[in-house]
């Protein structure tokens, strides 16, 4: 099961102990890229398309609680324009 994002309206709270700051991430992503090698072999990826970005787990990084991260308003959500429904 995915996790939600935040968007530009929330934000990841955990509720067990309130951390809004310090999360550890498990994601799985697929992209696409264009990896350019110099002539000694060296490679930097110059474009990046990304194709697939899964949330498999948000953990709190303050008290290590898995299942008590939730999405929230963030304080200037009001300001963006957008309203729930």
């Amino acid at each position: 099961m995915s996790v939600p994002a935040p968007t530009e309206a929330t934000r990841w709270r955990c509720s067990l102990c309130g951390n809004l700051t310090r999360f550890d991430v498990t994601r799985t992503t697929r992209a696409k890229e264009f990896v350019h090698f110099d002539l000694s072999g060296e490679s930097r990826v110059d474009e990046r398309e990304v194709l697939e970005d899964t949330i498999e787990s948000v953990r709190c990084r303050w008290c290590n609680a898995s299942d008590s991260v939730q999405l929230v308003p963030r304080p200037d959500a009001e300001d963006t324009g957008e309203t729930s429904g």
